[in-house]
Parts: structure tokens; sequence; C-alpha cells
């Protein structure tokens, strides 16, 4: 991560002056809507889309370079697409990213394994993450998936997963924090360290364009994210973690306090840098500056295949100032961490984490599997 550091004062002066003219660093490649999950915080399996071909992503992936530094291959469920695997290597031919992150939600395990293996062996200078979907423990995640025997795959491919040997895989647990799960959270949380994944992270539920999920009432309450979240906050901070592992933690905490704040104000907290350092591509090669809006500042096929003409737009210039103006607001992860990496003060306050954290490890001598003490204990 050190080196994306001096990209930082860049891309604050592109948002406040637009100059230097910068490709994103934080690219959401969504490749499909197909899903064979059927989940009450998502229908995005409803939408139907021309996906981009593999020669089409190339061309994308060419015209942006070495510009992103974190690329997630996104859905639906991206691993679907039976030329996943080469489509993310033609991401990593050309964009060469320092992170791959793909989504799962573990419904197939034997494919799921075999494609992530294939990734990872055709990817090795990039970190692949594999994050897997799980949003309850047993029954719970199969009624919030509304797929019978969920569970039982997602346990499957975990262990499949699990059981590939390379250094640049990293296995984590996902789970979108919804009214459907919010007070069973602290379970949850005490299931998964059985699990001891390389890490366990936690989003919103939230009305998004792209998942159809507008209107739906599925985001927790501001007082019940807030107990859920402070449970995981306090448990990961007693974590015993090193190095990339650590710093994340530090930034995730961030999030975690970022996503109560707008719970209860309702506006950008911290400035948003969608649309000048991440984005996201639709599977039909619309660009939108994020998932929640998506509204698309221009479209690939239209443009040649060229992201810059796109990106550096009139619409994309017009959509930027309201963005700018605060017009929108969201607590979007996925942005959320682009938008910290750009907020001096929050990197100030993850850099107190750190040294906070690592003197209260240092206490407790306490890892992932490791029971830890009572909430009440470290607050």
């Amino acid at each position: 991560m050190i080196e994306i550091l001096p990209r930082i004062p860049l891309y604050r002066a592109f948002r406040g002056w637009n100059r230097p003219r910068l490709l994103p660093m934080n690219l959401t490649v969504s490749l499909t809507y197909r899903c064979n999950s059927r989940c009450r915080t998502c229908n995005v399996w409803k939408k139907r889309s021309e996906e981009l071909s593999l020669e089409e992503w190339g061309r994308v992936f060419a015209s942006l370079g070495r510009a992103p530094y974190w690329i997630t291959f996104s859905g639906g469920e991206p691993l679907l697409r039976a030329d996943v695997v080469e489509i993310v290597e033609r991401a990593y031919a050309h964009c060469r990213p320092a992170i791959i992150n793909i989504p799962t939600n573990g419904l197939l395990p034997a494919l799921t394994t075999e494609r992530v293996a294939a990734i990872v062996e055709r990817c090795p200078d990039s970190q692949i993450i594999v994050n897997l979907s799980l949003d309850g423990w047993g029954e719970q995640h199969d009624r919030i998936r509304n797929v019978p025997g969920n569970f039982q795959r997602a346990m499957e491919t975990y262990r499949g997963v699990r059981g590939l040997s390379a250094p640049n895989l990293t296995l984590g647990v996902h789970t979108v924090i919804s009214r459907y799960n919010v007070d069973a959270i602290p379970k949850l949380y005490e299931y998964v360290r059985t699990l001891a994944p390389d890490s366990y992270i936690t989003e919103i539920a939230e009305e998004r364009v792209e998942l159809d999920t507008v209107g739906s009432d599925i985001t927790p309450s501001s007082e019940d994210y807030s107990r859920a979240i402070q449970f995981v906050r306090a448990r990961l901070l007693e974590t015993s973690l090193h190095g990339v592992a650590r710093v994340a933690r530090a930034f995730r905490v961030q999030y975690y306090d970022l996503v109560q704040a707008w719970l209860r104000e309702q506006r950008q907290i911290i400035p948003c840098y969608a649309g000048w350092a991440s984005a996201q591509i639709s599977p039909e090669g619309d660009v939108w500056f994020c998932c929640v809006q998506a509204e698309p500042v221009g479209n690939l096929q239209e443009a040649n295949y060229d992201f810059r003409r796109v990106w550096f737009s009139q619409r994309a210039a017009a959509v930027r100032k309201t963005v700018r103006d605060g017009a929108c607001h969201c607590p979007l992860a996925n942005a959320a961490y682009t938008n910290m990496l750009c907020h001096y003060p929050s990197l100030v306050r993850a850099g107190l984490t750190l040294l906070g954290g690592g003197m209260r490890l240092r206490r407790s001598g306490r890892s992932l599997t490791e029971p830890g003490p009572a909430l009440e204990a470290v607050q």
C-alpha cells in the first residue's frame, strides 16, 4: 500500500482543481448480473444485460494501463462466467494490479475452487483476495439467501479454497449486515472465528440502483447497527494481526465509525472520491462513479473501449460536480476505503489505531481463533 501514497496528493488536486487528470486507482468490474442466489438484500439476479466479451474487456483493460491498484471482479456471481479466468488474466496482463478481489456466494464449490486456483496461478504478482459471503450461520444464511443448502455448499467452498496452497491467496469471509441479521451479528462473528479466515469484513445493506433495492427497507436502524458493529469493532481490535492485515484492520475500524456517523447524519461524512479515485464498470460497459447511484457517464462500447474518453468527458465532469457538492451520500464500502486514503484526518486516525491496537495486542496476546474478553472489557 505504501507505493500508492505518493498518488494521494495528486488525486486530491484532481478533485479540487481538475488537474492533473488521473485514471482511477480503485476499479470495480461487474462481469455479470447473473446470480444463483436469491438474496433478500439484492435483486441483481432479476436484471439482464448484454455482457462485454473477453476481447472487449481486454481492450478496456489496455486503455486503463497500470492505473488500477485494486480491481474487484463482482456480479451477480462473477465466477458464473465461463471465461472469468481469462478476463482476470487480461486485467492482470494490462494493469498489473497489486490486489485482485473476487467475492463469491460459494454455491459452486468445485467450480469455484478450480477457477480460483487458475486465477492464483496465472496472476502470481497480484494478491488474490477471495471473499466468501456469509450472512448467517446454518439455516439463517439459507433463509437470507433464499437457497436451501446454501450454507453447506458455502462451507464446502471454504474448505476447497482454503486447501489451495499459494502465497498470493487470501481467503476472507464477508457479511452484509441488514435488518434480517443485525441482531445475530455477535453470534455469527464468534462462529466465523472458528473458521479462522484470513479476514472477516462486513458492510451495511443499503439501497442501490445497481442491485434494484431502492425502497426495499433492508438497512438496519442506526441503533441496531451500532450495537452490532461495536461488538465486531471491539473483537477486531483484539485480534492478533501483522503486516498488511493489520493495516487493513486500521482502515476497517474507521469505516465502521463512518457508517455509524452516516446513519445518524445522512450526509458525506468525509469527501467522496468516487469519480476521481474509484469507479465501476457495468456488465454492458457503462461507466459509473459508484454502484449506489449507478449513473452512467458514458458507455465503453460507444467510446471504442477507451476508458479515458468516457472518464474525461463533459458528462463525467458534470456528475463530478454533483459529487463534490455533496448531492449524494452513502456508506459504500469499496469507495469508502479509497475516500479514507485521500482524507488526511482519516489517515491519521488509522495510524493512531495501528499504534493503539499494537499496545492492546501486546497486552492481550490473542489470535483470531482464540476467544476474547467480554465486550465491556475493551470499551
